[in-house]
């Protein structure tokens, strides 16, 4: 069996480390192969060329001209790569925000994602505290996120933690401080059962 595994949240959440943490456990766990398909290694450095020529700051991955023009293309990219690794019987973890598409439940659409009835789809929402993400950004010193702090009244808006109704599907993951056998039970939701 093929599994579609994704790990979404806000910025600073910190689902890239956690995912990292996960996916050799995951996969000695299944026995299975695994692409770890991240958005930010996949699209950083083209996202960064079109920005540079668009507004001349190949920083920018939060101004409403990346979001109205490059988001969208970018998560249908790493979902089609995932679904061409899934023919090949390579499962798939995919390490993105997709808040929209975890609202909208669009992750949970297998005709949205093109993916047959015999891939396993796990959905780990990532969440911290606003101000605990604000500090692990601010920590990180990303260029990416300059943009997100110099208006974050504007970012703070998208933020979310889904409700009961939208959360009801989903591996909810508070990664402010984790206990150690969060990480387990967590490995254990994530291939236990399809």
């Amino acid at each position: 069996m093929s599994r579609l595994v994704f790990f979404c949240g806000h910025a600073g959440t910190g689902k890239t480390s956690l995912a990292r943490r996960l996916l050799p456990q995951l996969m000695r766990a299944t026995g299975e192969p695994f692409c770890l398909l991240d958005k930010d290694t996949l699209y950083g450095h083209y996202s960064a060329a079109v920005m540079g020529v668009l507004t001349g700051d190949p920083n920018d991955r939060d101004s409403p001209l990346y979001l109205k023009h490059l988001r969208d293309p970018e998560y249908r990219s790493l979902i089609d790569t995932a679904r061409d690794n899934l023919a090949l019987g390579i499962s798939a973890l995919i390490v993105a925000p997709l808040s929209r598409e975890v609202r909208d439940r669009r992750l949970f659409d297998r005709a949205w994602l093109g993916v047959s009835n015999d891939v396993s789809i796990r959905i780990v929402w990532v969440h911290v505290p606003e101000d605990v993400a604000r500090s692990r950004i601010v920590a990180r010193n990303n260029p990416n996120d300059a943009y997100k702090l110099a208006h974050w009244d504007e970012y703070r808006q998208r933020r979310f933690v889904p409700d009961s109704h939208a959360s009801r599907d989903l591996l909810m993951f508070d990664n402010q401080s984790p206990d150690p056998r969060a990480y387990d039970d967590l490995l254990r939701a994530i291939h236990g059962g399809s």
